[in-house]
């Protein structure tokens, strides 16, 4: 029971970002599967892959995987070598998690034991042959074996710059004198990784939502296409537009050829993030608009109206000040710099826990009326700022979906708990006088 609570606590916290493979059945979490092979192969011998693994269904599958694939005709081995592992049966792993403490690892598992799991989960197997020299798959095979070693497989992961993709690229950028990123770093794109992690968490709302409440400022950096590479799909797709250095200096591509392993049966991912604006917008102006109506109801002297106003302010007062706090503790108390700098605070503001806290004596007894609405009045001025900073240089985080949300939510509450506490005190006062 602990087990499954633990796994669902951390799936719920990933929002999608672990980037990670399909241990082989059986495989346990810790010991390497393979064994680098000591005796030294023939650079002609060896063949070099990028193989890249489709979204699945689960959290930390949507964003795909990839890892290298190394066949030695001399041994007949087909290693591939992964990043990105992780256990949830580690010690402290939830604990490091949130605090961003990761302690990731790299893995060699043979080709054949990982190609079951991945068509059980109908994800898309594509294998990418790379046009290395003899010398640099050897050095990149003598690099793997030592990266897999005890004492070098362990990393802090990051989401975006240090994940299992990011792995993959570097080793081969490595193997290649640096020749990947010379031709990709200086070339942009139109995406940031918000926009990418939008367009690969759409098909799951609350995902989706909990994703783009959680980054901030720096994730609405654009994206050169090395630093695109975070995501395997977009890295195979860029390396067919790479050329390197070959024999005699010529230049050729980089791929030399590609085959799918597996063809899932699933749509493609997106190519762009889809248009939620308007969904957020019709949600809360209907949130909005039905607390408005609930108050006039109440007004009138709807003992029902007045119950539901009262629960429906109570909810969302409670719901915005949780994740306000949750996002305020992930800038200010953990190492997950991304969830930094993050304007949704004015949104879902911690503050609103307060007014959680005393909503209810104010309508329901009339107490605490003025400072509660002058509470409930602050916390609504600071989402309309957050709004208005959408139009300064420099703050305009790309958070408008969630300001769509929120901000006629935060008007709507500062007004019906102005108008019950002020309905209240009037019924009071009423009752005094008879």
């Amino acid at each position: 029971m602990k087990t499954a609570f633990l796994r669902v606590l951390s799936i719920s916290i990933a929002a999608g970002f672990a980037l990670s493979p399909v241990l082989p059945r059986g495989a346990d979490a810790q010991p390497s599967t393979f064994q680098a092979d000591s005796t030294p192969s023939d650079g002609n011998n060896l063949t070099v892959y990028l193989v890249t693994f489709g979204a699945g269904d689960i959290v930390w599958e949507k964003f795909g995987h990839n890892a290298i694939w190394i066949h030695d005709a001399r041994t007949n081995e087909n290693i591939t070598y992964n990043w990105g592992m992780f256990s949830f049966n580690q010690p402290q792993f939830v604990r490091r998690f949130l605090s961003g403490d990761t302690h990731y690892w790299m893995q060699g598992f043979e080709l054949a034991a990982m190609m079951p799991e991945y068509r059980a989960a109908n994800r898309s197997v594509l294998a990418q042959e790379l046009a290395l020299t003899p010398h640099q798959r050897i050095a990149l095979k003598d690099y793997l074996a030592w990266d897999s070693l005890p004492q070098n497989k362990y990393y802090r992961y990051d989401y975006f710059r240090d994940n299992c993709s990011t792995r993959v690229r570097d080793a081969l950028d490595r193997a290649l004198s640096g020749q990947i990123r010379s031709a990709t770093d200086a070339i942009p794109t139109k995406q940031t990784y918000r926009t990418e992690t939008a367009r690969l968490t759409a098909d799951d709302p609350p995902l989706y939502t909990g994703t783009m409440l959680a980054l901030g400022h720096r994730a609405d950096k654009p994206l050169s296409v090395w630093e695109d590479m975070f995501l395997p799909v977009p890295m195979a797709a860029a390396l067919r537009r790479v050329t390197v250095s070959g024999p005699g200096g010529a230049r050729m591509p980089i791929v030399r050829s590609e085959r799918w392993l597996f063809e899932a049966e699933r749509a493609p991912e997106r190519s762009a993030p889809p248009d939620y604006l308007p969904f957020f917008i019709a949600a809360g102006l209907a949130l909005g608009g039905l607390l408005i109506y609930l108050v006039r109801l109440g007004e009138t002297g709807s003992r029902t109206g007045t119950i539901a106003a009262g629960i429906l302010t109570t909810l969302w007062t409670f719901v915005s000040g949780f994740f306000g706090l949750v996002v305020l503790a992930a800038w200010l108390l953990t190492s997950h710099v991304f969830m930094g700098k993050n304007e949704n605070l004015l949104q879902f503001n911690p503050l609103s826990l307060g007014l959680f806290a005393v909503v209810p004596f104010a309508i329901g007894w009339g107490k605490m009326s003025r400072g509660v609405t002058r509470l409930a009045t602050l916390i609504a001025m600071l989402s309309l700022i957050g709004f208005v900073l959408q139009g300064v240089p420099g703050w305009s985080q790309s958070n408008g979906e969630i300001i769509a949300l929120a901000l006629p939510l935060n008007l709507a509450t500062a007004w019906a708990v102005y108008r019950l506490a002020h309905y209240k005190r009037i019924s009071r006062s009423s009752s005094a006088d008879l």
